[in-house]
């Protein structure tokens, strides 16, 4: 039961102080006229949401942190070493999201950070990530407990973590493209992982892993109170950007870097309708999908963008379960 009343009580407090935080950041943003500007390309539904204010991602980001400081002041939880790097790569993608979000705004286009300059960002945030985890007793092993498998991938790890970082911060990034679709897949996730984090007993702080889940999940709730159609924010690459990189690190930390298929089974889904796309355009000169990622595929079809986002939750939520109960059962 306590377990049950700390994860109700950080989802409860994320999700108070996002609220107020997006009350008192929305009307800021505006006023600073910082707002979203939507390519013509996505489709004539979309031309309505060109001056949306951008930068929500302030809104879970920073009341995530400020949660855990008053749960460290009142005593509720200690800042372990994992809790630590998980915090660094959530800020330092986070900080690396609102760099393309400054330059998008002052720019007034969609062009930001060129997308070299921004992987190579996103790869030394990943370097730094394996150094700090393999320096600290790290193990460079993948483990498929149900099976009884565990491989010593020894510096081909980093390569692996590297994949898993760049490959999940972008995934969640492209998703981003719908009323509430990202926040809310990202809430599911976050939600799986903070059960498969508390079920980990043998890593070190591991209730605090589990905690900033579940205040992430609260904060991320809060976003959704302005995030969803109509969106009053988007939570822009500040927000996606960090999200992706959280998710990894704790998919990582945890020992369930596999799980982290299903979990994001749909930010996999959606990447990789992108990529599909863009090869068969470059070597085919042929569109598979009417229009990538996936979701605008849906559009293109005549669907409503409540629908779209309503189902795949749905297909994430499944996907989740099937993670928690291979994780936390089998």
């Amino acid at each position: 039961m306590l377990i049950l009343a700390k994860a109700a009580m950080a989802m409860m407090l994320g999700f108070i102080l996002s609220i107020i935080a997006g009350l008192i950041l929305i009307p800021i943003l505006k006023k600073l006229n910082i707002k979203q500007c939507v390519s013509k390309m996505i489709g004539s539904r979309h031309i309505s949401k060109d001056g949306t204010p951008t930068l929500g991602g302030l809104i879970f980001i920073l009341p995530t942190i400020i949660t855990l400081l008053v749960l460290k002041v009142k005593g509720s939880i200690d800042i372990s070493y994992n809790l630590l790097i998980i915090l660094f790569v959530f800020g330092a993608y986070g900080l690396l999201g609102f760099l393309d979000d400054f330059l998008k705004i002052k720019l007034h286009n969609n062009k930001g950070l060129s997308i070299t300059f921004k992987l190579l960002c996103q790869m030394a945030i990943a370097l730094v990530f394996f150094y700090i985890y393999i320096s600290n007793g790290g193990s460079p092993t993948l483990e498929i407990s149900s099976l009884g498998i565990d491989v010593d991938l020894r510096w081909f790890y980093g390569l692996f973590i590297l994949f898993l970082l760049v490959g999940t911060s972008n995934g969640v990034n492209i998703t981003d493209g719908l009323d509430g679709l990202c926040a809310g897949l990202s809430l599911i996730a976050f939600l799986a992982y903070g059960l498969l984090a508390w079920n980990a007993t043998w890593m070190e702080g591991y209730q605090e892993v589990g905690i900033f889940c579940f205040v992430l999940v609260g904060t991320l709730f809060g976003f959704l109170v302005f995030n969803t159609h109509p969106a009053k924010v988007f939570m822009g690459d500040t927000g996606s950007l960090a999200l992706g990189g959280a998710l990894a690190a704790i998919a990582i930390l945890t020992k369930h870097e596999l799980s982290l298929a299903l979990v994001g089974g749909v930010f996999v889904i959606e990447t990789l309708s992108s990529l599909v796309q863009i090869l068969s355009i470059k070597f085919f000169n042929k569109k598979i999908f009417k229009m990538a990622p996936l979701h605008h595929h849906f559009e293109q079809l005549g669907w409503q963008e409540i629908d779209i986002v309503k189902l795949f939750y749905v297909v994430g939520l499944i996907l989740a379960m099937g993670a928690i109960t291979y994780g936390i059962w089998l």
